[in-house]
């Protein structure tokens, strides 16, 4: 399996780049996965359901199944933060791309979504792991990096530089153990 991080500020695109890369890699007759990192509490569930009940009467850990999907609810006790690996372990075995989302500070290789526009810094210059820049806006980085600079509106150009530069992206749990 390939794994690729999107680094970037809120409002920088990388929600809507990773939706889009989601659709062109498929196209590729590829299978993707998503972990997203949330820094808010949050829910996939709602009051009523049977499985949030399970949760409210205090279960650890609710699997939901069904012949289309299975969803795994686990409530921690006290807080915890998991890393990007401990999530990427949980995925599925058959899938070939995993897009990281959200963990910008991981140390996965990631592509920067980056708006000049937005008036945030730009993370490349701090962060070693960072191996090509998405932009609406290639003329800043003129000068500034030798990484590759994508358009970040070509969901299409982005997924064929990722499945281009596949090799650089296996993702091999014993390196981050």
């Amino acid at each position: 399996m390939k794994v690729v991080g999107f680094a970037g500020f809120s409002g920088s695109g990388k929600t809507t780049l990773v939706e889009q890369l989601i659709g062109a890699l498929k196209i590729r007759g590829l299978r993707v996965s998503v972990v997203k990192h949330a820094h808010h509490a949050f829910d996939i569930d709602h009051p009523g359901k049977d499985t949030f009940r399970h949760r409210e009467a205090g279960a650890f850990e609710v699997v939901v199944a069904s012949s289309k999907r299975v969803a795994l609810m686990r409530e921690f006790e006290k807080e915890a933060e998991l890393s990007v690996h401990h999530l990427i372990a949980e995925l599925y075995e058959g899938v070939d791309w995993v897009l990281v989302e959200g963990f910008k500070r991981s140390d996965l290789l990631k592509i920067e979504v980056f708006r000049p526009s937005a008036g945030k810094p730009a993370l490349f210059e701090e962060d070693d792991f960072i191996v090509a820049m998405a932009t609406d806006e290639p003329q800043f980085f003129e000068g500034k990096t030798l990484r590759p600079v994508l358009d970040v509106n070509s969901a299409d150009g982005v997924a064929q530089w990722l499945v281009d530069h596949g090799e650089r992206f296996e993702y091999v749990a014993s390196r981050y153990s």
